[in-house]
């Protein structure tokens, strides 16, 4: 039977930084940008014609093919040079997304900003960091998947960083097992992926009697075996990685069930202006008091208004455990206050949602709407 193993064998996308040589390779030239570049901002000036400049983010490094020849030059990561033209360009909406060229991210921001020009980014607060600097216009990040849930991750930096959820679409995932040019399905022993994406095709991968290893995404799988061109280790990854890296498809819609879906959150500077006109979701997140019928109530402001949650998250707050003690023992923790994040069918502009606010906004403790924005109603 086949086994996980939870080492990677690719190297961290933020190696780069310390490691000079890490961007010789030629699948390197799409670096995502990284947190550790100072990013500063100067505004000069209040006329039509202020300029924003920034202190170079990235060094730019010449595209060099190697030996092969047969790759497409890949995008670049943004640079402060090409950022200074943005205006005069006019040029198309920049979104970031995290992972490197061929992941699943790259997929829904171009769905959801088609002829966008997307950014690749290290991580996901990078992506944040990125849209609230100015480097991007808008960021997309997966919130959700209906077969692995949710990304803890992302919640936690919805709170953290002051972006607004203006849209969310849906992409549907469809895994294919990709392995080096010439190599057969009976050829393989081992294969790489995202954790997620492993455990998704697991019956699949267990039929083939390949021993699983995780890494750090999907795409970075698929480049890692482009890369050293290996004859026994496949990937598991997109059909539009294969395309990218060079590498052939040995078997496609390898997930175990069919409806694999993954949910985007569209990120901005600043909120859209809600309507009524077509279908709207309204993203909040609250905190309530301990006590028993305070998330009943919290609830309940919703339903008496017939406002449909299609979403409730709780995530715990760090590092606010709350004490008690009795006599006869060392204090310990008597539970944790908690974050709730909800999302419901209505618009900001609907007298409804109004109400329904202001009616929690009496006995919650904190409460704060990260956005209202059209629903994804289409085919993911």
């Amino acid at each position: 039977m086949a086994s996980t193993t939870s080492r990677s064998l690719i190297t961290p996308l933020n190696s780069s930084i310390q490691n000079p040589n890490y961007n010789r390779n030629p699948f390197s030239t799409a670096k995502p940008i990284t947190r550790s570049h100072s990013i500063h901002i100067h505004a000069r000036g209040s006329g039509s014609n202020d300029a924003i400049e920034l202190q170079k983010l990235m060094q730019d490094s010449p595209y060099e093919l190697s030996s092969r020849d047969a790759l497409p030059s890949l995008p670049r990561p943004l640079t402060s040079a090409r950022l200074s033209n943005l205006a005069a360009e006019g040029s198309r909406l920049r979104v970031a997304y995290q992972g490197v060229r061929g992941a699943y991210s790259e997929s829904a921001a171009e769905k959801a900003y088609p002829n966008c020009e997307a950014v690749p980014c290290e991580q996901f607060d990078t992506a944040f960091q990125a849209v609230e600097k100015w480097l991007v216009d808008r960021a997309v990040l997966p919130i959700e998947n209906s077969l692995g849930g949710s990304i803890h991750r992302n919640y936690d930096l919805l709170l953290r960083h002051r972006l607004h959820i203006v849209g969310e679409v849906k992409l549907s995932i469809r895994h294919c097992l990709l392995a080096s040019p010439g190599v057969k399905i009976e050829n393989l022993k081992r294969v790489l992926s995202h954790p997620q994406a492993l455990a998704q095709c697991e019956n699949t991968l267990t039929k083939f009697g390949l021993v699983r290893e995780a890494v750090d995404d999907t795409a970075g799988a698929a480049k890692h075996v482009a890369l050293h061109g290996f004859y026994d280790v496949g990937a598991v990854a997109s059909f539009n990685a294969a395309k990218i890296y060079g590498l052939d498809v040995l078997a496609q819609d390898i997930q175990d069930d069919a409806d694999n879906v993954t949910r985007f959150l569209m990120l901005a500077r600043e909120p859209i202006i809600p309507g009524t006109d077509k279908p709207f979701k309204t993203s909040i997140v609250f905190s309530l008091e301990e006590g028993p019928g305070f998330l009943f109530k919290a609830l309940a402001v919703f339903a008496m208004r017939n406002i449909n949650l299609t979403k409730i998250e709780s995530r715990p707050l760090p590092k606010q455990a709350l004490q008690t003690s009795d006599d006869n023992a060392m204090p310990f923790p008597k539970y944790f206050p908690y974050l709730f994040y909800v999302d419901f069918e209505a618009s900001m502009a609907d007298q409804r949602a109004q109400n329904a606010l202001g009616h929690l906004k009496e006995f919650a403790t904190f409460l704060r709407v990260l956005g209202s924005y059209p629903a994804d109603i289409g085919l993911p």
